[in-house]
């Protein structure tokens, strides 16, 4: 299928406004240039009935969180997301569409991490928020309406390693008892070994050099990337796990690990829906503003994740 029209029009205006891509700014700049971008494709996203500002301890310091609600319901279903940014940018405002969107269509709350980044806090420091998060959620779930048996993570990009993770923590410690995963584009294998990182690696936004700027961001040489805690397609044993939705781009370099790990997923005997958008490129979650199918997709994640967080 080719690149869907929308989405060439954006890569075409991007090139020719001839900005920089990420990986030429320093990381601090590089989240200033990324969120800024972020606000000119998100449109009107719905509004949540309210959103509130959360402090949750972690192991070194309080993580900021910020909780959507759907309606004033008690005992309101869950999730926690990561957003993207290869573990280096990214942040609460530059997913805010997103968690507007799956809070409403899904009528759950939503509790966006976020978790300590790059370089200024390596691996597994974003793996140690995400998962101190979840557990927080977990145990206080009550506290601010929500309901601890009905709880489900996720995430998209390096967000999305983030919560497949989570559910292999979450196995191997017997809790909490997680009962979805919502992996949107999740970069499962540290590696880069797939054939779409070769085929797709250049010309749609996340580049192979973009890629190295981030993994070299966020690991350090002595890591082990082949670990299941920062590639969970690594994993020996992915029984057991919650259901998921896996969600992948046909121009993503991502695409051939993402589509591994959901037939993974499937012959462990774990329940998946795999939907692959094969007309997008990385990233397109974000911009409902600008292409019509994100806001196809938001809607197929909600749907997924309401049909699984049902009482």
């Amino acid at each position: 299928m080719p690149l869907d029209p929308q989405a060439r029009a954006l890569l075409d205006a991007i090139e020719q406004s001839g900005a920089p891509p990420l990986n030429a700014y320093d990381p601090v700049e590089a989240r200033k240039v990324y969120d800024k971008a972020s606000e000119l494709v998100r449109g009107t996203p719905p509004e949540p009935f309210a959103i509130e500002a959360l402090q949750i301890p972690g192991p070194a310091g309080e993580i900021g969180a910020l909780l959507y609600r759907p309606n004033g319901e008690k005992d309101l279903p869950v999730l926690v997301y990561f957003h993207g940014g290869g573990y280096t940018i990214g942040s609460l405002q530059s997913h805010d569409c997103v968690c507007r969107a799956l809070c409403v269509e899904a009528e759950c709350m939503v509790i966006s991490v976020d978790y300590r980044l790059a370089p200024e806090h390596k691996y597994p420091a974003a793996v140690d928020d995400a998962w101190a998060a979840t557990q927080w959620v977990a145990e206080n779930a009550a506290l601010f309406g929500g309901d601890a048996r009905r709880l489900a993570v996720g995430g998209d990009s390096a967000g999305g390693n983030l919560a497949a993770v989570i559910c292999l923590k979450a196995r191997a410690a017997a809790g909490p008892p997680l009962v979805f995963q919502l992996l949107i584009y999740p970069g499962t294998e540290m590696s880069c070994s797939f054939a779409s990182h070769q085929t797709f690696g250049q010309g749609y936004r996340l580049t192979r050099e973009l890629i190295q700027w981030f993994y070299d961001h966020y690991f350090s040489p002595e890591d082990d990337i082949a670990h299941w805690q920062a590639s969970p397609l690594n994993a020996e044993d992915l029984s057991g796990l919650p259901p998921a939705l896996v969600l992948s781009a046909g121009y993503d370099p991502l695409q051939d690990e993402d589509k591994a790990y959901a037939d993974k997923l499937a012959a462990a005997g774990v329940s998946v829906a795999y939907s692959h958008y094969a007309g997008m490129m990385h990233g397109f979650i974000t911009m409902p503003g600008a292409i019509d199918k994100a806001r196809e997709a938001l809607s197929e994640c909600a749907a997924g994740l309401k049909k699984a967080l049902k009482p």
